[in-house]
């Protein structure tokens, strides 16, 4: 406990760099392209455009009784997704980024993948913004159980810094796992309720229903649809909150250890 109270007062204390570290990240990751960083936001919107059409137009997808247009449900899953994407992606690289930062005694290293996070954290609020529109020009906006994204945006953070903290380190003395990192984030999208309606899709398989319920950003994904779709409170599904926070805690404390005890070779292998 001791070690997660120093944790949080350490951060408090660098957040000031933290931010300047971030906002500097998020600019510099498209410097020297004619549209900068329009690119940050283009490319997902074309991703959601290209799923939109292929489920909407080419296999017609529909969400059955939830009588809710399939793009607003698309949306409301895809951008806690993307938010996720963006910050393992950049958090397990963030070492390797960054490491002439790492060589530096005085240089606090574990604020790096949260660097990661709030850049990422920047897109992600405008993709809010832009659900938000979306909705309100579909004539659903939510209404103030919108500002629960807050929580589980806050818990999307904590899931995936916590793995962050095991994949950077480990990155620095095995290239390979950002590459095995980004493979499973391809097959992760589709064992989570993205792209199809888990409550019709799922109907005739309980058991894998419950079985995937154990991947964490379910739990995140779905609650961003309880918020701007069902405006349905976290506290209403108690057993999968204590699930979600155990796991993020267990993952959280894992990857603080991992991190702990690579952090002396770091400086050698870069």
């Amino acid at each position: 406990m001791n070690q997660v109270v120093k944790y949080i007062r350490s951060l408090y204390r660098d957040r000031r760099m933290i931010r300047d570290l971030a906002v500097n990240d998020f600019r510099v990751r498209y410097a020297g392209s004619y549209f900068g960083i329009l690119w940050a936001f283009v490319q997902p919107v074309v991703t959601i455009l290209v799923y939109w059409f292929v489920f909407s137009v080419g296999f017609r997808a529909d969400t059955g009784d939830l009588n809710i247009p399939f793009v607003l449900y698309l949306v409301a899953g895809i951008i806690p997704w993307f938010f996720f994407q963006d910050s393992m992606v950049g958090g397990t690289s963030s070492l390797l980024e960054y490491n002439y930062l790492v060589k530096k005694v005085v240089f606090h290293i574990h604020v790096l993948p949260v660097v990661k996070l709030v850049s990422a954290l920047i897109v992600h609020g405008f993709f809010v913004l832009f659900t938000l529109v979306l909705f309100t020009l579909y004539g659903r906006f939510p209404g103030f159980s919108c500002v629960q994204m807050l929580y589980y945006c806050f818990c999307a953070a904590c899931l995936g810094l916590g793995i962050c903290y095991t994949t950077s380190a480990v990155t620095v003395l095995f290239r390979d796992l950002s590459q095995i990192v980004q493979i499973s984030l391809q097959v992760g999208v589709w064992l989570t309720p993205i792209m199809w309606v888990d409550k019709t899709a799922l109907a005739a398989h309980p058991v894998l229903a419950k079985l995937l319920k154990l991947n964490p950003m379910y739990y995140v994904v779905s609650g961003y649809r309880d918020s701007l779709i069902f405006h349905t409170g976290f506290w209403h599904k108690p057993l999968w909150t204590i699930y979600f926070w155990a796991v993020t805690g267990i993952l959280f404390l894992f990857g603080g250890w991992v991190f702990g005890r690579l952090k002396v070779h770091f400086a050698d292998v870069l």
